[in-house]
């Protein structure tokens, strides 16, 4: 009787501390277990009790380089609580710095992590030796990130300017149009990513369950919908329900919380590559064409196809934020970017954005003297953990089924892990 035990301690190049135990006897993939070690981190019973303007920026610690997203995620939750509505301005500038974000991390996952994968590499300093000009571009799209999230947010990380109900103050026009300038320019090494991750090799598999993500007609949404979708099952609802729709369950070997969808106890994916499936044809038209080129359309169910799915986003995002930029400094959205007026009362809210990683979701309960009562964080890796798991073990299966050495197996199976580019850190409560 053959029987292997493959043990992957603390997988390298992500975020957080994880493990993988794989159990393969003649043949057969006994075990397969995603081992989250982080300790619970707390911090919805860090708010509680907090006045409400003090949330978002308590929340934001969450994560160096999803704080954006945290921040606009929980500023939606004291608005749908407390009733305020914003501007167009205000909504654009939200998504700037939301988008800000999926620079600072496309780039760093995208280059850093997985890409030594694909190149033969055990880091990423073989390959900043090998191809220094590759590096460089890509450290300039991180930092391009953290320049727009500085602009924008006050910080190039933990932003300080996005309140409830506006921000407390923005650049001049000129600062809007050289930010577009240097969008522009930064273009052009997005589609070589495309085209770069296009060129590496992945198994053919297919996710065992659902992707979820934002939509809108006719539109991309990263942070101005209320809606959001099951993919392959087909239907939608609103965020204000994700507890209903959404169930998280323990299990004995993770700290994470596992996730699944209520209706059909169907794991699922939320990523750059749901994103994808779900709003492919609102995608830029300079995206859509690299997107279409690589032969990335939806349906498109391999998640190990995250990585080009993050590098198609990369061009979107770039001509996105161009526009907007120049839009802001025409000033071609109606309103003030001021901070609205409100009255604190008693209420409940729940604020839903996608972050770089995928679907994020904060509940906030406010009692009348404007003091949260209860708050519960989704992150996407949270979600994602369960439906990471499911596809490690197809993935293992696979490769058992041709015959492949532990070494390679080892190597598959992280880059999965690396595919889906988990937060592990953000996956406990």
């Amino acid at each position: 009787m053959a029987r292997t035990a493959i043990s992957i301690d603390h997988i390298a190049r992500i975020e957080g501390h994880g493990n993988v135990r794989l159990v393969i006897e003649d043949g057969q993939v006994l075990t397969c277990q995603m081992e989250v070690v982080e300790p619970a981190r707390l911090f919805e019973s860090m708010v509680v009790g907090r006045p409400f303007d003090e949330v978002p920026y308590v929340a934001s610690r969450i994560c160096g380089i999803c704080s954006s997203s945290h921040v606009v995620t929980d500023l939606r939750a004291i608005e749908a609580a407390l009733d305020v509505r914003v501007t167009d301005r205000t909504a654009a500038l939200r998504e700037l710095l939301v988008y800000g974000s999926f620079l600072q991390n496309h780039a760093t996952h995208l280059f850093v992590f997985s890409a030594p994968d694909f190149l033969g590499h055990r880091s990423v300093f073989p390959l900043a030796d090998e191809n220094p000009a590759l590096f460089d571009k890509a450290l300039g799209m991180k930092a391009l990130g953290n320049e727009l999230c500085t602009a924008v947010g006050g910080r190039s990380v933990h932003p300080i300017t996005a309140v409830v109900g506006g921000f407390t103050s923005e650049i001049t026009p000129a600062e809007y149009r050289a930010l577009a300038d240097k969008m522009d320019a930064m273009a052009d090494f997005a589609v070589e990513a495309v085209d770069l991750f296009d060129g590496f090799e992945v198994p053919a598999i297919e996710t065992a369950g659902d992707m979820l993500a934002m939509v809108a007609p006719g539109r991309y949404p990263v942070c101005d919908s209320d809606a959001a979708r099951f993919v392959r099952a087909g239907y939608d609802f609103n965020c204000a329900q994700v507890e209903e729709e959404v169930e998280e369950y323990p299990v004995g070997h993770s700290a994470a919380f596992l996730a699944r969808a209520r209706r059909t106890g169907s794991p699922y994916m939320t990523a750059a590559l749901a994103r994808v499936n779900a709003s492919w044809d609102a995608l830029s038209q300079r995206a859509r064409y690299a997107a279409a080129k690589a032969g990335l359309r939806p349906p498109e169910l391999n998640p190990l196809m995250n990585n080009l799915a993050q590098a198609v986003e990369l061009v979107d995002v770039l001509d996105r934020c161009a526009a907007l930029c120049r839009r802001l400094a025409d000033d071609a959205f109606e309103g003030s970017s001021a901070p609205a007026a409100f009255e604190v009362r008693a209420g409940e809210g729940v604020g839903f954005t996608e972050a770089p990683r995928g679907a994020l979701f904060h509940r906030l309960a406010i009692d009348r003297e404007g003091r949260v009562i209860r708050a519960n964080i989704l992150t996407p890796t949270a979600q994602n953990v369960a439906n990471l798991e499911a596809d490690m073990r197809l993935l293992a299966e696979k490769l058992v089924g041709e015959g492949r050495s532990e070494a390679a197996i080892r190597l598959e199976v992280e880059k999965l892990v690396r595919a889906y580019d988990p937060c592990l850190s953000c996956s406990v409560h």
